[in-house]
């Protein structure tokens, strides 16, 4: 018999939060299903930068997390579509204010990550 443990125990609900969009790509998946729902294509074009392997893998979490429905129509060529749960919703709702700080700050937190590049090439040429 297999040995079921417990759910997680979290510190606190932040803590939950973030286990639940853990990875880089997790929160721009929801960013940009809370615009629409998306068909995988869409979604690769949108987030830039992530391969096939990890966005599949991404999508399947989520998935299972109960934040994002997966609808295959089951036609050919393949059309499936990808949208968020009520509860994924509710993520994104929780998300938004970061998505402002983002935006409202993007130009001094352009030029903090320009000085750390500064710096870590220095490091690493000394």
């Amino acid at each position: 018999m297999a040995d079921i443990s417990p759910a997680p125990a979290f510190t606190c609900g932040l803590d939950a939060t973030l286990r639940v969009i853990a990875g880089k790509w997790k929160p721009l998946i929801v960013y940009f299903l809370a615009q629409s729902p998306n068909r995988y294509g869409e979604l690769k074009r949108a987030v830039r930068g992530v391969s096939d392997k990890m966005l599949i893998q991404q999508l399947k979490e989520l998935e299972a997390d109960g934040l994002v429905s997966r609808t295959d129509y089951r036609e050919v060529p393949p059309r499936v579509d990808y949208a968020l749960t009520p509860l994924g919703r509710s993520l994104s709702e929780a998300l938004a204010p970061l998505c402002a700080w983002g935006s409202d700050n993007m130009e001094e937190v352009s030029r903090v990550f320009a000085e750390r590049e500064t710096w870590t090439r220095k490091s690493a040429s000394s």
